[in-house]
């Protein structure tokens, strides 16, 4: 089981008797909750045949839905290639690289049906390349599965603070420190 810090917010609920905990998603490998999803989409693509052995993740990603399908990819052995803006970091893009992606970037300044667009691309990709698989995060029904408590990548994993947790929401700031600063 993986866990992940459990942080006790003081402020928020003074004058009221439960403890609200939030855990700490930005430990997550990937530095996101995104990790999540890249589990929760791949798991469900290879229970259903759509990713065998060998094949190769497409996705057009800004960079944390990325992160985490690099990450499953380069631990079960797929092969990835994510389409981007060009209004992408250096860094981001950089970090999938490393990972082993294969990173397009495409022009930000198109509607998302042009045939340039990260989306296209993405599209074109996945018809293109033998043994691909486009996640399609957008419309992917894993992706909002994998929040919520009953999914195995979205439960607070046997973690509790004092009492039962019971209820469980997700959110990352832009800046992490401004959740501590906040709390």
């Amino acid at each position: 089981m993986v866990t992940r810090p459990l942080v006790r917010l003081n402020r928020i609920n003074k004058g009221l008797k439960p403890q609200i905990y939030v855990k700490a998603e930005f430990t997550n490998p990937g530095g996101s909750v995104k990790d999540r999803i890249g589990i929760s989409m791949i798991d469900e693509a290879e229970k259903k045949g759509l990713l065998k052995p060998g094949g190769t993740i497409i996705e057009g990603t800004s960079g944390n839905t990325g992160m985490g399908l690099a990450l499953v990819a380069a631990v079960r052995g797929y092969k990835c290639v994510f389409t981007t803006t060009d209004k992408q970091s250096k860094e981001k893009v950089d970090l999938l690289k490393a990972l082993g992606a294969e990173v397009i970037v495409c022009p930000t300044a198109v509607e998302p049906e042009d045939p340039r667009s990260y989306y296209s691309v993405a599209k074109k990709l996945a018809r293109e390349i033998p043994n691909s698989y486009y996640p399609n995060q957008y419309d992917n029904p894993m992706n909002p599965e994998a929040h919520y408590p009953h999914h195995r990548s979205g439960n607070l994993g046997g973690q509790r603070g004092p009492g039962h947790a019971l209820r469980f929401a997700a959110s990352a700031p832009a800046e992490p420190s401004a959740a501590w600063e906040n709390s």
